[in-house]
């Protein structure tokens, strides 16, 4: 940041030779420092605004103030951070610099940058003021993109906002390489894109100069392809620019490898059972893209893959995947197409990132991904890739077309890790994960458990087989579908998504009559299982997003869901609210429930409010639960002792 703020501000008036002999201006420092600082930014990954819950993803925390928050952490010294000689390492690191914290006020040219970067991303451009400095650096960045095209002329000049006097003539060459700091061209470059690319959509530039002249741009400041890659982001969610055809005169096209990248996308998302929309290569639907998106991918590919250009690919090329995969269905495609006519030994990577994008905009896409997790996991189908189920079988075993002669189906779990987080609507994730689960509890009870018997057999308290059947094994299964559940849930939206399913879905869950309890699901044994199953996910999702103790931020705000759950459980327990599901699932849920958090949290049980605690006793020892009852009663504090006493007095007389 420091480099950035101070080489950032200077002329680009002086260089210095290396000992390679190669010339390294001012620009050139500064264009390095900041693709490394958007680097550690992540400044390539759109913010996800959709999340829920109070505490947002990491990937919306790596701001330039989030990283320098951290750095000031370690300046903090305590007893506990001096013991890990990683902390002590990062502390002597940060204080290194300055011993004193350290905020984004400290660099005001790197927050006016920043501040109109989030501005370019929350509205359109505005406020260029005829005779302005700003102004002025636009119609030389201008001339310089374009002196060519314009022959001297100062017609393009016009395509700023009311500008009509150019800086210089067609003879100034100062007027082709401005000798302005980096700082300065950055706060033009996005009226200079938005100009240009406006010219571009009237016909007044072609797209081959459209290229060229940004392209012209991003050499003579590396820098400013990260307010290009901004600009473009922005312009193509707003969806305000017509579409342009990529027939290879006008865009490049993406027709000579277009139908191999939809066959081999077919073949990556062969084990999942999800079909791909065609991709018409050929037909009488041309390849089409926004034109931001367009101009953009134009001007990616227009670097050559040489070590020069790499870190500014490395900061375009995950910028353009994350806009191509937000765009409809097929852009991500058109983009790798044409990539990879370029660079085949990034066909893979490119054709993976074009298969993820099929479950962007289509949440039964999504759904049947999820349904592919817990049939892999749990050895519920026959395709070659989960046959033997487990976690080998969810995340595979490598990707490429140098595995198993060529591309070959990619194991759901890695495809649902690419996936979750660009997934634009989370919500519908609880019910569907619920029912997935519930789904997947009938399959194995179906696999495992003879038919003639789901009608005689009780779930046993020691695991005992009844015949040629382990209940033992079945239950190892119930718990691992369980499991991943939770995991896909916590992982998908975190602790906002987890309370809303154990305030919201899991009471109207229970509340509902499910179909599943009228899918020949008659005896004792199989709703039972649903019933622990549930009991598990929702023990494992509450420890996921809030721990099992109290030592974390998250687990400030458990003792209230917790406490919520735990009052609707006993006021159906006490006969206020009448329930849907099947009985055998209500009773297994909360014996199994409870049991959990006396063993496994009992630090949630201390929490619950000591009448709450009394009630769900009351409830459990009208089921004859005398000893779980006790068990609660034992561990809810001072609140609860009186209580826990009067039933050990009533058991021993």
């Amino acid at each position: 940041m420091t480099i950035c703020e101070v080489f950032g501000s200077c002329a680009p008036n002086i260089s210095w030779t290396l000992t390679t002999g190669e010339d390294i201006s001012v620009h050139a420092v500064f264009s390095n420092a900041f693709a490394l600082l958007l680097k550690l930014w992540r400044f390539n990954h759109p913010p996800i605004e959709y999340r829920v819950g109070d505490v947002p993803p990491v990937g919306c925390q790596l701001t330039p103030e989030y990283l320098l928050l951290v750095r000031n952490s370690h300046l903090v010294s305590s007893g506990n951070m001096l013991k890990d000689p990683n902390r002590r390492r990062l502390a002597t690191v940060a204080s290194s610099s300055s011993p004193n914290p350290i905020f984004v006020d400290s660099f005001p040219k790197l927050r006016v940058w920043y501040r109109q970067h989030l501005a370019c991303i929350a509205s359109t451009l505005c406020g260029l003021v005829n005779g302005t400095l700003v102004c002025q650096t636009v119609d030389v960045l201008l001339n310089m993109m374009f002196k060519k095209i314009s022959g001297g002329s100062q017609s393009l000049i016009s395509i700023t906002s009311g500008s009509s006097s150019s800086s210089g003539t067609g003879s100034e060459d100062t007027s082709l390489r401005p000798k302005l700091p980096a700082w300065d061209i950055l706060e033009a470059v996005p009226f200079v894109v938005d100009a240009a690319l406006t010219a571009c959509a009237h016909g007044r530039l072609s797209p081959r100069e459209l290229c060229t002249g940004l392209k012209d741009l991003a050499d003579f400041l590396p820098a400013s392809l990260a307010t290009i890659v901004s600009y473009f982001s922005a312009e193509v969610t707003r969806g305000v620019w017509k579409p342009v055809f990529m027939n290879g005169t006008d865009w490049p096209s993406p027709a000579a490898n277009l139908s191999n990248v939809e066959e081999q996308i077919k073949k990556i998302l062969a084990a999942t059972g999800v079909d791909v929309p065609s991709l018409a290569a050929g037909g009488s639907s041309p390849a089409i893209l926004p034109l931001p998106l367009a101009a953009f991918v134009s001007l990616t590919i227009t670097y050559k893959l040489d070590k020069a250009s790499q870190r500014f690919l490395n900061l375009a090329g995950p910028a353009l995947e994350s806009l191509a995969a937000g765009c409809p269905w097929p852009c991500m495609p058109i983009v790798a197409s044409l990539w990879t006519q370029k660079a085949k030994r990034w066909s893979d990577f490119l054709v993976f990132s074009a298969s993820r994008t099929v479950f962007l905009n289509n949440n039964h896409a999504v759904i049947q991904l999820l349904k592919s997790c817990f049939n892999a996991t749990l050895g519920l189908n026959s395709s070659s890739i989960s046959s033997n189920g487990g976690i080998g079988a969810l995340l595979g075993h490598g990707f490429g077309s140098h595995f198993y002669g060529g591309i070959s189906p990619v194991a759901p779990g890695i495809l649902y890790l690419r996936v979750y987080r660009s997934i634009r609507d989370i919500m519908f994730l609880r019910e569907e994960i619920v029912s997935l689960l519930m789904q997947s509890i009938s399959d194995i009870a179906r696999n495992e458990l003879p038919r003639q018997r789901l009608n005689k057999l009780k779930i046993p308290k020691n695991g005992k087989k009844f015949g040629n059947v382990s209940l033992a094994a079945t239950m190892t299964r119930v718990k691992l579908a369980a499991l991943l559940g939770a995991s896909l849930l916590w992982l998908s939206g975190g602790s906002g998504l987890v309370q809303s399913l154990i305030k919201e879905t899991l009471p109207s869950w229970f509340l509902s009559v499910n179909s599943s309890n009228q899918e020949g699901d008659k005896g004792d044994l199989v709703p039972m299982l649903k019933g622990y199953a549930l009991a598990y996910f929702a023990v494992l999702c509450g420890a996921f997003a809030s721990g099992v103790d109290s030592l974390s931020m998250a687990s400030k705000r458990r003792p209230k869901i917790i406490g919520r759950h735990v009052e609707f459980i006993a006021s159906v327990l006490d006969g206020k609210i009448s329930l849907g599901c099947d009985p055998s699932t209500w009773h297994a849920y909360v014996s199994g429930f409870v049991s959990l958090m006396v063993g496994c949290t009992p630090t949630w049980v201390y929490e619950v409010d000591a009448e709450l605690l009394k009630k769900l006793s009351k409830g459990l020892r009208q089921w004859h639960e005398q000893d779980l009852a006790l068990a609660l009663l034992s561990i809810g504090g001072v609140g609860t002792m009186g209580s826990a006493a009067e039933l050990i007095m009533e058991a021993s007389s």
